[in-house]
C-alpha cells in the first residue's frame, strides 16, 4: 500500500492544468490503482492512497500527472506495509 503525498511548489499554475491532473486521478480509480484521493489542510496539496501496484509502476504513474510533470506540485511516495486493520481494511494487507 503507497500514500502519495503532492505538495504545491507552484499552485499558480494548477488552474492549467487541473483538467489533466483530474483525468489522471480518475484513470487511477477505473484502474483500481487509488482507494482514496483528498486535500492536505490547509490547502497544501493532496494525498491518495493506492494499492495493487509496485512502487516503480506506481512512480511511473505518478510522473504522467500533469501536475507534476509540469511543476504544479512535488510527489513523495510512502510505502506502508500494514499489518493491522479494521475488518473493513482487510483486503490491505496482501
Amino acid at each position: 500500500m503507497f500514500v502519495v503525498i503532492l505538495r504545491f511548489a507552484d499552485k499558480s499554475k494548477a488552474p492549467r492544468f487541473m483538467d489533466g491532473h483530474n483525468a489522471w486521478i480518475r484513470r487511477g480509480f477505473d484502474e483500481g490503482v487509488f482507494l482514496l484521493v483528498g486535500s492536505i489542510q490547509p490547502n497544501v496539496g493532496g494525498a491518495i492512497l493506492a494499492h495493487g501496484t509496485s512502487l516503480e509502476a506506481l512512480e511511473a504513474r505518478v510522473r504522467e500527472d500533469p501536475f507534476v510533470a509540469e511543476g504544479v506540485v512535488g510527489a513523495e511516495i510512502l510505502t506502508v506495509s500494514p499489518s493491522r486493520t479494521d475488518e473493513r481494511l482487510a483486503f490491505l494487507k496482501g
